[in-house]
């Protein structure tokens, strides 16, 4: 009898180590917000939000003094066609505000609560985001599996975090380094430079972007090669600063050239040469890849504009638009955006970037896809269906 109970207790052991709960945080599992156990997560007043296997997603909201509780309009809205209204939560005798939603399409989403016109992160979900702006949580939609931007039993490249003293900024800086599976220092490998927008840091590639997971299974598929990616933090100004886009640019390159390429080169088994770098980000930093990446040519010879562009491009990038030899000092262009920004004023920008590209005869991809809009789900997009494959061929 006594073995027999050890058995059935081993077995109820085994089983809850198997059907983590929701929000456990013990594996980097690609459903943390499906409910298995029907545990609360830890320190939280309630189960929120809670993702269904029909993709269905209930927000709760523990708050009895509240008067009014939505959901705003977000990445959730844009890739869901959800509208632009705020979806209001309703409340229960127990104070409890719910909102269920969907069914939406897999994918990760950022999303706020505003509670009596205040926006707050769900403080519910231990999913949140640290940038450079207010938090805010996130909302993980799985679907059969992992996806491709979720962690797989791969092999897993490293990711490092670097922090060195900036003269430019006069202060601590950080740098992100990602080096693919098995290493060598013995080879020579080629370099991305990676940057993030407006509010971000460089450690929102990894946790909102997934670019390390995302190189991880790019690399067992066969569809891309090799590479170190460095993930710089691009905010050298502060971004409310009146005459920050006077002044961002030439901080940022100065920076650049000054410690983070020669960090890298030093630290890391590079091909130091144009050809062997490539610079790319979103929003912001694709305006940082595109203002200081075409003309610091003797740098990178690669290029990935995510979301970013300028309207008024024929006169600002007039020097690389118009260099006779422009096109064999290129190795790649690339200049993307997400199909529901198309038609708004940042998709725009990117439009009359491609355009003022093809008046000139500059060789470059084009590419409109993915479901999202001007958010992480069309970067992550961007990069694992287009950019990153196509880099370094």
């Amino acid at each position: 009898m006594k073995l027999k109970y050890a058995i059935v207790v081993a077995g109820l052991m085994w089983i809850s180590l198997r059907c983590l709960g929701q929000q456990a945080n013990v594996n980097l599992d690609y459903n943390p917000q499906k409910d298995t156990e029907g545990l609360i997560p830890f320190s939280a007043p309630v189960n929120s939000p809670e993702v269904h296997d029909d993709h269905t997603v209930t927000f709760r909201l523990k708050a009895p003094n509240a008067q009014k509780v939505v959901l705003p309009a977000g990445a959730i809205y844009t890739a869901n066609n959800l509208g632009r209204e705020p979806l209001p939560f309703t409340k229960g005798e127990d104070g409890i505000w719910t909102l269920t939603i969907g069914p939406l399409k897999p994918d990760m989403y950022a999303y706020h609560f505003i509670v009596d016109d205040v926006q707050i992160p769900d403080p519910s979900n231990t999913y949140a985001a640290f940038t450079a702006m207010p938090p805010y949580s996130e909302l993980i939609v799985h679907g059969d599996g992992p996806a491709w931007y979720d962690a797989r039993n791969v092999p897993h490249g490293t990711v490092t975090r670097h922090v060195y003293h900036s003269e430019v900024t006069n202060g601590e800086r950080e740098l992100y380094i990602y080096t693919p599976p098995g290493y060598n220092p013995k080879k020579k490998y080629p370099v991305l430079y990676l940057l993030g927008g407006s509010g971000e840091l460089p450690s929102n590639w990894v946790f909102d972007g997934r670019v390390n997971f995302i190189m991880d299974n790019l690399l067992v598929e066969g569809k891309a090669k090799p590479m170190i990616i460095a993930i710089p933090n691009n905010q050298v100004i502060h971004r409310n600063h009146p005459k920050h886009t006077e002044l961002t640019f030439d901080i940022f390159e100065k920076e650049l050239r000054n410690h983070v390429i020669p960090l890298v080169d030093q630290a890391y088994s590079t091909m130091k040469s144009p050809r062997g770098r490539a610079i790319s980000g979103l929003s912001m930093g694709g305006r940082h890849s595109m203002f200081v990446g075409f003309r610091s040519l003797d740098l990178f010879a690669s290029f990935g504009i995510l979301s970013a562009g300028d309207t008024n491009a024929e006169t600002s990038l007039a020097q690389f638009l118009n260099d006779p030899k422009v096109n064999e000092k290129v190795d790649y262009l690339f200049v993307g955006q997400g199909t529901e920004e198309a038609n708004g004023f940042m998709g725009q920008r990117c439009v009359v970037l491609h355009e003022a590209l093809v008046n000139h005869n500059i060789e470059h991809e084009y590419y409109v896809g993915g479901h999202g809009g001007h958010d992480w789900a069309t970067w992550r997009h961007l990069l694992y269906y287009r950019f990153l494959p196509n880099l370094w061929k």
